[in-house]
């Protein structure tokens, strides 16, 4: 998926808090990723969070990346209640502790590293 690719141009020093806050995490917790390259949010959003992870260190081991078709289904949709794409799932010792869909109003990254921060969840 084309839209798993990490944006170039994604500036790391401009969302420091956000690395920082995904660098604290990793080891702790994994990404479980639904989106797909015809959808225009995805394209939006993943390459972006996709360079958050990147600058973070967070191994390609902990990142789980589900490609759905038009109709939306896929690997994990039925398990994960996938509904909206993109749909990131963070877990920890196989708990569900943030979910970001579609159209919350961070991006996706600051979303998920402040629910990070919220959980405490620092390894």
């Amino acid at each position: 998926m084309e839209a798993a690719q990490p944006n170039p141009t994604w500036d790391a020093e401009a969302h420091s808090q956000v690395v920082d806050a995904l660098e604290a995490s990793v080891g702790g917790v994994s990404y479980e990723i639904w989106g797909a390259d015809w959808c225009k949010d995805c394209r939006s959003a993943l390459p972006d969070f996709f360079a958050a992870l990147e600058a973070a260190g967070v191994p390609d081991d902990d990142v789980g990346i589900h490609e759905v078709d038009r109709n939306k289904d896929g690997e994990g949709v039925e398990e994960y209640d996938v509904t909206l794409i993109p749909t990131i799932v963070v877990e920890q010792d196989g708990e569900e502790i943030a979910r970001f869909e579609e159209s919350e109003d961070t991006p996706a990254a600051q979303y998920l590293a402040d629910r990070l921060l919220d959980a405490d969840v620092m390894v």
